[in-house]
C-alpha cells in the first residue's frame, strides 16, 4: 500500500493525532505499572527510571516490548542490572541480523490470511472485553463513556474517539478523580549504565527476552499492518528498531519494537477514513514519545495518576472497530473459517507455556490445523511470494 498523500488539510492531522496519542497513552498507561514494578525490583534510581527510552518518529508504530517488561518483573530479580544491560544488547544484536537475513519476513507473508486476522483477533478481544469489564470498578464512568461512544457514532461518527477522550477526561476532573496538584514540569536524564556480560544473563534474560519480543510484539504487530493492507517488509523494521534497541540499551531500555496492540489504533479506519493518511499517526507517535522521553519523570506521574478503568474502557472502545473487521477477514472464506476460528480461540485463551505467551501458541494452533486439515500449508502463490516486499 502507498502511505504518501499527494495533499494533506487541516482536518486530515485531527483524527490521525489522536489516535496518535490514544495509542501512547495505553501504551504507557497500560503499562507503567509493570515498568516501574521490574525497576522496583532491579532496584533503580528515579533517575534510572525516567530514562526509559526515546522513540523514533517513524510511520510505523513502534513501542517498548510489554510482555517483555512482564518477563523482566521476575529476570531482574536474580540478574544484576549490568548484566541485564549487557543482555538487553545482545537481544537487540539479534534483531539486527534477523532483519538482515530476511527470514522473518518470508514467514510472516506465509501465513495464511483467514489465520493472520484470527490471530489479531484473538490479541485484541480482550481488550473489547476490558472496555466493559471495568464496570465492576466504576460503572458510571464506564456507562458515561460507552453512551458518548454510541451518540457520536451514530452523529459524527469520524470523532467518536476523540469526544470519548474529551468527555472521559472532563468527567474525571468533574468528578475529582484526577488531581494534578502533585505533578510538577521535570526533564528527565538519562543514566547510562555500563554493560557486563555473562553466561547467566545471556540464557536467562537475553535468550527469553528476543523470544518474547519476536512472538509477542514483532509478529502480531507485521500482521496488524498486513491486515489493514499495509506491505511494508519487516525486514527494514527490524534492523530499524534493532539498531534503536541497541543504542538505548545502556540506558534502560529493555526492547524498541513494533507496536501490535496499540499500533491497531492507528492504522485502522479510525485513524483516518483513507488509509494513505494515517501515517501521519505513525509521525505523530513519534514526537509523543519524544515529549514522553524528554519530560519522562513528569508524564511518568500523569500516567500514574489517570484511572486504569478509563485507558482499559477507551483503548476497548477504539478498538472495537479493529476486532470486528478481524472477525469478518477471519471467517470471509468458507474453506478457512475453522482453522481462523481455532486460531482465534486459542489466541484469545492467552495460556502461556514454556515462558512464551499467547499469541505464539494460538498461531502454532491455527497453522497446525490448517496443516492436518487442508492437506497443505502454503498456497501456490503464497510459495512465489517468498520473496520479501521492498519499501
Amino acid at each position: 500500500m502507498n502511505t504518501t498523500s499527494v495533499s494533506l488539510r487541516g482536518r486530515d492531522l485531527l483524527s490521525p493525532t489522536i489516535a496518535a496519542f490514544i495509542s501512547v497513552l495505553v501504551n504507557y498507561g497500560g503499562t507503567f505499572i509493570l515498568v516501574f514494578q521490574a525497576a522496583k525490583v532491579a532496584g533503580l534510581s528515579p533517575e534510572m527510571t525516567a530514562s526509559l527510552s526515546y522513540r523514533y518518529r517513524e510511520p510505523i508504530i513502534t513501542a517498548w516490548s510489554t510482555p517483555g517488561v512482564a518477563f523482566l518483573v521476575s529476570a531482574l530479580a536474580v540478574t544484576p542490572y549490568a548484566e541485564a544491560i549487557g543482555a538487553y544488547i545482545i537481544s537487540a544484536v539479534a534483531f539486527v541480523i534477523l532483519g538482515l537475513s530476511g527470514m522473518f519476513e518470508r514467514f510472516v507473508q506465509l501465513i495464511p490470511p483467514g489465520i493472520a486476522s484470527g490471530l489479531l483477533a484473538g490479541i485484541l478481544v480482550q481488550f473489547g472485553i476490558s472496555a466493559f469489564g471495568g464496570a465492576k470498578a466504576d460503572p458510571l464512568l464506564v456507562i458515561v463513556l460507552f453512551t458518548a461512544y454510541i451518540l457520536l457514532r451514530r452523529f459524527t461518527s469520524r470523532y467518536a474517539i476523540v469526544g470519548i477522550l474529551v468527555i472521559g477526561l472532563l468527567y474525571l476532573v468533574s468528578v475529582g478523580k484526577v488531581d494534578f496538584s502533585n505533578v510538577k514540569l521535570a526533564i528527565a536524564s538519562p543514566v547510562f549504565v555500563m554493560p557486563e556480560f555473562s553466561l547467566h544473563a545471556l540464557l536467562g534474560v537475553a535468550l527469553p527476552l528476543f523470544v518474547i519480543t519476536l512472538t509477542g510484539q514483532y509478529m502480531p504487530g507485521m500482521l496488524v499492518l498486513r491486515n489493514d493492507g499495509f506491505k511494508t517488509s519487516a525486514n527494514p523494521v527490524l534492523i530499524v528498531t534493532g539498531l534503536g534497541s541497541l543504542l538505548t540499551a545502556p540506558f534502560g531500555s529493555h526492547a524498541f519494537n513494533v507496536a501490535a496492540i496499540t499500533a491497531a489504533i492507528c492504522t485502522g479506519k479510525d485513524a483516518h477514513e483513507d488509509a494513505t493518511k494515517r501515517y501521519i499517526a505513525g509521525i505523530a507517535c513519534g514526537i509523543f514519545y519524544s515529549i514522553v522521553g524528554i519530560f519522562g519523570v513528569t508524564l511518568a506521574a500523569l500516567f500514574l495518576i489517570l484511572h486504569a478503568t478509563f485507558i482499559a474502557t477507551l483503548a476497548g472502545l477504539a478498538l472495537l472497530g479493529t476486532i470486528g473487521s478481524s472477525l469478518a477477514n477471519a471467517l470471509t472464506k468458507p474453506n478457512g473459517r475453522e482453522t481462523a476460528l481455532i486460531t482465534f480461540l486459542a489466541t484469545a485463551a492467552n495460556v502461556t507455556l514454556l515462558g512464551v505467551g499467547g499469541a505464539f501458541w494460538g498461531l502454532v494452533a491455527g497453522l497446525v490445523a490448517h496443516l492436518v486439515m487442508n492437506g497443505q500449508f502454503f498456497s501456490k502463490q503464497q510459495m512465489n511470494g517468498l520473496h520479501p516486499t521492498k519499501k
